[in-house]
């Protein structure tokens, strides 16, 4: 059987220290990830099952549509898919990933970069059958980069910004259903990793031309990501409450299911 690859040390926001007696009782504080540039979206997730009872295998998705001519849209499903392969990692399951590595090649061929791709999701999807995941773990992330770089070389920076927000966003739809379905932990702002994170999503975002940010679906993510700064950008100081978890998954998942399943 499969054993799942080992998890990433997460650091975590220090507890409030204990209340006076004549005081009521404050809820402990959240412990919160904290996120840095030089962490793997496949680092948060791992932080996210030590902090939780994530049952990976609940939270996989219908496959993608066929790929339109929207090559934003495109790069931002393929994003989404770097994401479900993340998913499958922790999962430990060879087959779904393999599955998963063929919709990625669909993707990639419509964005021009299925020659550079090939290869490297041909090698994961042998890693995959054999079992090997600590090495799988470094290989995947090792081709979420090389995906990115190969965009750039083609002077398509906007779609390898929208492939990594792609990714990001699915992560979080996955890490926010977590949360929800893990009420009674003191996991809240888990829901977006750390303000550091969304602040490098929003900077993301920023960098797209013009026209790009214009696009109807990317216009969706924008609003998404405003809303997600104005109810997460103080996470790491106050804890946020249920309801705003929840509305956070259901907007996530809302957008997600329009731009990458539709």
């Amino acid at each position: 059987m499969a054993q799942d690859p080992p998890p990433a040390q997460a650091t975590a926001v220090p507890a409030r220290s204990a209340p006076s007696p004549a005081k009521p009782a404050e809820a402990p504080f959240v412990v919160v990830p904290i996120w840095t540039s030089e962490q793997s979206p496949l680092d948060f997730m791992e932080a996210v099952g030590q902090h939780t009872k994530a049952r990976w295998r609940q939270l996989y998705r219908p496959p993608p549509p066929t790929p339109s001519p929207d090559r934003s849209k495109t790069a931002f499903i393929l994003g989404g898919l770097v994401g479900d392969s993340f998913l499958c990692l922790q999962a430990g399951d060879a087959q779904t990933f393999r599955n998963n590595n063929q919709e990625m090649l669909t993707y990639c061929r419509v964005l021009g970069i299925a020659d550079g791709i090939s290869p490297r999701l041909m090698a994961q999807a042998k890693m995959a059958e054999m079992d090997q995941w600590p090495e799988l773990r470094r290989e995947v992330v090792d081709g979420q980069s090389e995906m990115g770089r190969i965009l750039r070389e083609q002077h398509d920076e906007d779609l390898a910004i929208l492939v990594d927000l792609g990714i990001w966003m699915r992560i979080l739809e996955i890490v926010s259903a977590i949360v929800v379905e893990n009420p009674d932990t003191d996991t809240r702002a888990l829901c977006i990793g750390s303000p550091a994170l969304l602040e490098d999503l929003r900077t993301n975002f920023a960098k797209l031309g013009e026209s790009t940010r214009r696009d109807e679906s990317v216009a969706l993510l924008g609003e998404l990501l405003d809303f997600l700064d104005r109810h997460w950008s103080q996470v790491d100081k106050e804890i946020p409450s249920s309801e705003v978890v929840a509305k956070t998954n259901e907007r996530i998942k809302a957008l997600m299911k329009k731009l990458t399943l539709k």
